[in-house]
C-alpha cells in the first residue's frame, strides 16, 4: 500500500497526496524508494523543479519556463522555500567545487528571482541557505565567483524584510567584503572590479544593518575598524584630481563613472555617515584619523581635506561639533610630533570649521579655544628652547623654527575661522578670554611681566603677547560692532588691551591700534584712514559719518580719559615706525569720526594741542628726536585738518589752512608728505629753536573758532594731563585730578571778614584724610580683636557662664527701666502729678535713654 502511494503520488493528479507524504521526512523517503528501484518516482517534487531550471548546457542559461514553475510552486507553498534553498545550496557548492561556473550563475539567478518574489514569514530560513551560498563564492579564489556573491548580496540587501532576524550575523561579510577592497591582483582590470565589489558589498551591509537596531551593531569598533579604512584605501588615489565645490555639497555621486574604486569609495564614505547618529559619528571618525596617521597622509594634508570635507557635507548639521572635537583631541595627541605634521592637522580643522554650520561647536567653547591656544604657547616654548619634550623628557627632539612659525600662522587663522561660526556675544567672550592670557606688564610701571608660558623671560613674554593680540585680531576681525558698551561690556577686556598698547615691542602695540580698528570702525572708514594725508576736500575721502548715539556718548565720557592717555602715550613712543604712526593717526581719526560728540572732540583738540606743546620743547629739554618731531608735528596737523573740515567751521578751517600754508612754504617737513615720503633725510633737518609760531596751531585761535559755533570751550583752556599708567580705571575728570585746588568761601556777613583757609586743600590730602585711621577706629578694631580671640580661644563653658552673667544682668537692667517708664511720677507731697495741663512732665524718648554700656556691643 505504501510503494502504491508512492507510485501514485508520481502521477499529475496526485499532487496534494505528494505533499502529505512530504510531510514525513523526505530523505528518508528517497532512501527507502532507492531501495525498491523506484528512485525517479520517489524524487520530491522541489528537487524536480530545482533540478528542471538548469538546462543541459549551461551556456543557455536559466530555463524560464521552469523557473517560473519553481516561483509558482515556492509562491503558493512557502513552507517548502527553506527546502528549496537548502537543495539549491547543495548543488552551487557541488558546481563550485567541480568549477562548473556556468551553473553557479544559474543558481545565483535563481537565488535572486526567488528572493525578489517570496516575501513569506519563513523566508529567513531560505535567506539563510542565500547567505551560505554567497559566503560560498566569496571563499572561492576565482574573482569572477567573488564578484558574483558580492553583487548577489547587494541584490539582497535591497529587499525589505517583513520579519526581522535576530540571529544572523554578517561578521564574515564585512571581513571578505574589506579584503576584496583591498585587492592587489596584478590585472589592473581585474583588480578594479573585485575592488568595486567588495567597497559595494560593504554598503550593502551598512544598508541591511545601520537601520535595524536588532541587527547586528555594524558601529562597533572592530566592524568600522575595518569598513573606513577600506573606503579611504581606494579613495587616496593621487592621480585623481581634488572633488570640485560642487562634488562636495552633493551627497550623491550622479553623473559620475561609477566603475572606479575611488567614485565608489566616495559615495561608500558619504553613505555611511549619512546612516551615522549622533552617537555613532565617532566610531567613523577615529578609524579615520588613525588611518590617515597609519598611511602617513598629513602632509601634505589635500587628502586629508577631502575626506574631511566629504564626512562635514555627509553628515546632519548639528552633528559637525563632534568632528571638531575629534581633530582637536588628534591634535592633543600628536602634542610631540613634528610642527608640519600638527600645521596640517590645524589646516584640515580650519577646513571643517569653514563647513560647519553657525553655533555648531558645541557647549564647550571656551574649551576649544583654550585647547588652541595650549598649543600656541607649547609652540612659542619649543621654539624658545629648540627642543621638542616633556619637561623632565631625558629624550628632547630638535625643532625647525620655520615650521613651529607656521604652524603658529595656522592656529591664528584657525581661531578666525572658528570666530566667524561663533554670534556677537560670544565673540566678545572669545575676545576676553584671550586677553586675559596675554602677559600684561604690572600697574606700577615695570617690565617684567607675568609669565605666561613655561619659558621665563621678557623674550617668551613678548612673543606670546604678539601671538596672542594676532589671534584676538582674527576674532575682532570676525565681530560686528554695534555699539561700544557692548563691544566693551567688562574693563576686564579695555584695561589690559590699553595697557598692552604701551609694551616695549613695536609689532605688539602696532597690533593693539589694529584691534581698536577693527572694534572702532563700524562703517568700513578704516580703509580710508590708514594713510596720513592731508586731502583738499575731505569728500575725497568718501567717509560715512553718522551722529554718535548716546551709549557711544556715555562710554566715552568714562572711559574717554584712557584713550586719549593711550593716545599721548603711543605717540611719544621714541621707536615708533612708519606703521606706528599712521595706526595711531587712524584710531585717532576713527574716534573723531564714529565717536565725535561735542565733549569728544574737544577732548581730542586738547589732545592736539598737548602733544604741540610736547613737540614745542627746547631740544635740550626735549628726549624725541628730529624725525620724530617732525613725524609728530605731520600727523597732528593732518589730524586737525580731518577735524576742521567735519566739523565745517569756518574760522577754524580757515585758521588750519593758514598754518598748513605756511608749512609748506617754510616747513615742508613738518606735513605729511615730506616727514613720512622723505623719512631718511630729516636727520639733515635743523628744526629752529624755538618753532615759529606761525608754524603752529594756536589754541586762543581754536577757542574762538569753537565757541562761534556754539561748542562749550572751558575745558579747552586747560592743559592736557594724561593718566597715569598704573591707574587705567580712573574716570574722566581724574586725569587733571592734580590741577584740583578747592576754595572754601564763607558767606559775606555784616562785621565779619572773609576767611581764606591757611592750607591748600588738594586731592593728595583729601584722599590722606579719607584714608587714614583715627585714635578711635584703632580702640574699636583692637576691641574686636579681643572679642575674636576670646571666642576663638576660650573654653565653651567659660564662654557658657559670661553670656549667662550678662544676659541676666541686661534683664535685671531692663525690668528696672520698664519700672521707671510705667511708674507715675510723685510729687513732695506724695501726690500723683497730672500729666495734662500747661505743666506737663515731658517723657524721655526712648533713642535718648542712656542705656548701660551692658546693652551696647
Amino acid at each position: 500500500m505504501f510503494t502504491f502511494d508512492l507510485a501514485e503520488s508520481g502521477r499529475d493528479g496526485g499532487k496534494d497526496r505528494l505533499q502529505d507524504l512530504e510531510c514525513f521526512d523526505a530523505e528518508k523517503i528517497v532512501k527507502m524508494s532507492g531501495m525498491c528501484g523506484c528512485c525517479g518516482a520517489l524524487r520530491p517534487r522541489y528537487k524536480k523543479l530545482v533540478d528542471a531550471i538548469f538546462p543541459e548546457d549551461p551556456q543557455d542559461g536559466l530555463v524560464k519556463t521552469n523557473m517560473d514553475k519553481l516561483t509558482f510552486y515556492t509562491i503558493r507553498a512557502p513552507e517548502k522555500l527553506d527546502r528549496v534553498g537548502e537543495y539549491l545550496a547543495q548543488r552551487l557548492s557541488r558546481d563550485v567545487s567541480r568549477n562548473r561556473k556556468g551553473y553557479v550563475v544559474i543558481a545565483m539567478e535563481a537565488l535572486d528571482q526567488l528572493l525578489l518574489a517570496c516575501h513569506a514569514q519563513s523566508i529567513n530560513l531560505f535567506v539563510e541557505s542565500f547567505l551560505k551560498m554567497v559566503s560560498k563564492l566569496l571563499e572561492s579564489r576565482d574573482p569572477d565567483l567573488q564578484i558574483l556573491g558580492s553583487t548577489s548580496f547587494v541584490k539582497f540587501t535591497n529587499i525589505e524584510e517583513d520579519t526581522p532576524s535576530y540571529h544572523r550575523r554578517y561578521d564574515f561579510f564585512v571581513s571578505k567584503f574589506s579584503a576584496m577592497a583591498h585587492n592587489n591582483n596584478q590585472a589592473p582590470d581585474v583588480r578594479i572590479k573585485v575592488r568595486v565589489a567588495g567597497l559595494r558589498g560593504l554598503q550593502g551591509v551598512v544598508k541591511k544593518t545601520s537601520s535595524d537596531e536588532l541587527q547586528v551593531n555594524i558601529w562597533d569598533k572592530v566592524h568600522m575598524d575595518k569598513i573606513v579604512p577600506s573606503l579611504l584605501y581606494n579613495m587616496h588615489d593621487e592621480d585623481s584630481p581634488s572633488p570640485s565645490p560642487s562634488d562636495d555639497t552633493q551627497h550623491a555621486s550622479q553623473h559620475q563613472d561609477t566603475t572606479r574604486p575611488t567614485t565608489v569609495a566616495e559615495t561608500c564614505l558619504r553613505d555611511l555617515v549619512c546612516r551615522a547618529a549622533f552617537g555613532s559619528i565617532k566610531s567613523v571618525l577615529k578609524p579615520a584619523l588613525c588611518h590617515l596617521d597609519n598611511h602617513q597622509l598629513w602632509v601634505p594634508n589635500r587628502f586629508a581635506v577631502k575626506c574631511f570635507k566629504i564626512i562635514m557635507y555627509s553628515m546632519q548639521s548639528q552633528y559637525s561639533h563632534v568632528a571638531i572635537q575629534s581633530l582637536l583631541s588628534h591634535l592633543d595627541d600628536h602634542t610631540r610630533d613634528s610642527a608640519r605634521i600638527k600645521a596640517s592637522i590645524v589646516g584640515v580643522l580650519r577646513e571643517t570649521v569653514s563647513i560647519a554650520a553657525a553655533g555648531s561647536i558645541g557647549p564647550s567653547v571656551l574649551e576649544v579655544f583654550n585647547t588652541l591656544l595650549r598649543h600656541l604657547r607649547l609652540s612659542i616654548d619649543y621654539q624658545l628652547t629648540g627642543r621638542r619634550g616633556s619637561q623632565g623628557s631625558v629624550h628632547k627632539q630638535p625643532i625647525n623654527e620655520e615650521e613651529e612659525k607656521l604652524f603658529q600662522e595656522a592656529i591664528i587663522t584657525t581661531v578666525g575661522a572658528f570666530a566667524t561660526i561663533l554670534p556677537d556675544y560670544q565673540k566678545i567672550e572669545i575676545m576676553m578670554f584671550i586677553m586675559g592670557k596675554v602677559p600684561i606688564p604690572p600697574q606700577d610701571g615695570g617690565h617684567n611681566m607675568l609669565s605666561a608660558t613655561g619659558v621665563q623671560g621678557e623674550e617668551g613674554n613678548l612673543l606670546l603677547q604678539n601671538m596672542l593680540l594676532k589671534s584676538l585680531h582674527q576674532v575682532a576681525l570676525a565681530y560686528t560692532s554695534v555699539s561700544m558698551t557692548t563691544t566693551f561690556t567688562s574693563t576686564a577686556f579695555l584695561d589690559p588691551l590699553l595697557r598692552v598698547s604701551l609694551v616695549a615691542d613695536v609689532r605688539v602695540r602696532l597690533i593693539v591700534q589694529q584691534i581698536l580698528h577693527t572694534l572702532i570702525d563700524r562703517h568700513g572708514n578704516c580703509e580710508k584712514l590708514q594713510k596720513i594725508r592731508i586731502p583738499k576736500y575731505i569728500n575725497d575721502l568718501d567717509l560715512k559719518v553718522e551722529k554718535c548715539s548716546r551709549q557711544d556718548l556715555a562710554f566715552m565720557r568714562k572711559h574717554g580719559p584712557q584713550f586719549y592717555s593711550m593716545l599721548y602715550e603711543n605717540l611719544l613712543q621714541h621707536d615708533n615706525s612708519d606703521e606706528n604712526f599712521h595706526a595711531i593717526y587712524c584710531t585717532m581719526a576713527l574716534l573723531c569720526v564714529e565717536l565725535g560728540g561735542e565733549d569728544v572732540l574737544v577732548e581730542l583738540l586738547r589732545l592736539t594741542l598737548g602733544l604741540q606743546e610736547i613737540a614745542c620743547k627746547p631740544q635740550e629739554e626735549n628726549d624725541l628726536s628730529t624725525p620724530h618731531i617732525c613725524k609728530l608735528h605731520a600727523v597732528l596737523a593732518a589730524y586737525l585738518n580731518l577735524i576742521s573740515q567735519l566739523t565745517a567751521i569756518p574760522a577754524l578751517c580757515q585758521h588750519v589752512t593758514q598754518v598748513l600754508e605756511t608749512r609748506k612754504q617754510e616747513a615742508p617737513y613738518f606735513l605729511p608728505e615730506t616727514a613720512f615720503l622723505e623719512g631718511d633725510s630729516l636727520e639733515q633737518v635743523t628744526l629752529p629753536d624755538p618753532v615759529n609760531t606761525n608754524l603752529l596751531f594756536h589754541q586762543n585761535a581754536i577757542n574762538e573758532a569753537m565757541a562761534s559755533s556754539g561748542h562749550e570751550v572751558s575745558r579747552l583752556s586747560q592743559p592736557f594731563v594724561p593718566l597715569r599708567s598704573d591707574f587705567p580705571s580712573q574716570s574722566r575728570y581724574s586725569m587733571d585730578v592734580q590741577s584740583i585746588n578747592i576754595e572754601m568761601d564763607q558767606v559775606d556777613t555784616p562785621g565779619r571778614e572773609r576767611k581764606h583757609p591757611g592750607e591748600e586743600i588738594t586731592f593728595e590730602t583729601l584722599k590722606k584724610t579719607l584714608t587714614e585711621k583715627t585714635p578711635d577706629a584703632e580702640d574699636d578694631e583692637a576691641r574686636r580683636r579681643e572679642v575674636v580671640e576670646k571666642f576663638q580661644n576660650a573654653p565653651f563653658e567659660e564662654i557658657a557662664a559670661h553670656s549667662e552673667a550678662r544676659s541676666q544682668q541686661l534683664n535685671n537692667k531692663l525690668n528696672e527701666i520698664m519700672d521707671m517708664v510705667s511708674k507715675p511720677s510723685v510729687d513732695a507731697s506724695g501726690r500723683v502729678v497730672s500729666l495734662s495741663g500747661p505743666f506737663q512732665v515731658k517723657s524721655v524718648p526712648v533713642y535718648e535713654m542712656q542705656f548701660p554700656d551692658l546693652c551696647v556691643y
